[in-house]
């Protein structure tokens, strides 16, 4: 059995909220677990860290293909990191290329997976990257959107954001969770992590850890200490506003309009239309 749990999202999709939740569980913390910390029980997959050794050249000139070709290995590493489970934070579709599957299988425990209505997907996502909404609308449409490679990181293949879910969902080991579930019904919504973990019976230290990782908690700390991981010339906070359907009254008709053609589908499917 492998000992991976992959916590998986569309970026701007609630991945960091998760973590947060599950550093403040695990170490049943006095006060909340720092933001800063949140690789003391999870790790970034495409963190150029744990490509390096396997590397034959500096990370940042690493093609997809040669990427690819070392993330096996990579994988094998990250089982290393802990006793039992190991939790990894990906961006990537749970798809393959070049032969070569982004999570893989033989190390796999199994997958919680966060998906969030793509009108405020765009918005935040917008925000973060500096880029105009119409054009993360285009960007998200595209099977072939990715995180180019840098110093920090290796490429990742988000794909649209139709094929991230689709990709993600489809998998009965996956645990998939809807943002706005967490933020409407969080008790209800973290238990079903932990329930999939194997825990059922510890409500107190569920619901201190919901309490802990409030996204008021975690954006005053970002405010007051700064977020290390944010992303070198990010436009805005990271944690932005933690809203559902924002979108409403920020999104024009058009824009509406043409992320529902896109997503359509997937939307209707997860309850978004």
């Amino acid at each position: 059995m492998g000992k991976l749990v992959w916590l998986a999202a569309y970026p701007k999709s609630g991945n960091t909220w998760l973590r947060a939740f599950l550093h403040n569980y695990i170490a049943q913390p006095q006060a909340p677990y720092s933001i800063n910390a949140l690789t003391d029980f999870s790790a970034v997959e495409c963190a150029a860290a744990f490509f390096r050794p396997h590397a034959k050249k500096p990370v940042a000139q690493l093609t997809p293909a040669e990427a690819q070709k070392l993330r096996p290995a990579v994988h094998h590493d990250l089982t290393k990191l802990h006793p039992d489970l190991v939790f990894v934070k990906t961006h990537n579709a749970n798809l393959a290329l070049h032969g070569t599957a982004f999570c893989t299988p033989s190390v796999t425990a199994g997958a919680i997976y966060i998906l969030r209505d793509p009108r405020d997907v765009a918005l935040s996502y917008a925000a973060y990257t500096g880029l105009s909404v119409d054009e993360t609308i285009a960007f998200m449409s595209q099977t072939g959107a990715a995180n180019r490679g840098t110093d920090l990181q290796v490429f990742e293949l988000l794909s649209s954001w139709s094929a991230h879910v689709a990709s993600w969902t489809q998998d009965r080991k996956t645990l998939s969770l809807r943002y706005e579930d967490m933020i409407n019904a969080p008790q209800t919504a973290f238990a079903r992590v932990v329930s999939y973990l194997g825990d059922n019976d510890n409500q107190a230290r569920l619901t201190q850890a919901i309490a802990f990782s409030r996204f008021d908690i975690l954006a005053g700390q970002e405010h007051r200490d700064g977020y290390q991981a944010h992303a070198p010339g990010a436009r805005a906070k990271f944690f932005r506003q933690g809203h559902a359907a924002a979108w409403q009254t920020a999104l024009t008709p058009a824009q509406v309009a043409r992320i529902e053609t896109d997503h359509g589908e997937l939307m209707q499917r997860f309850g978004y239309l």
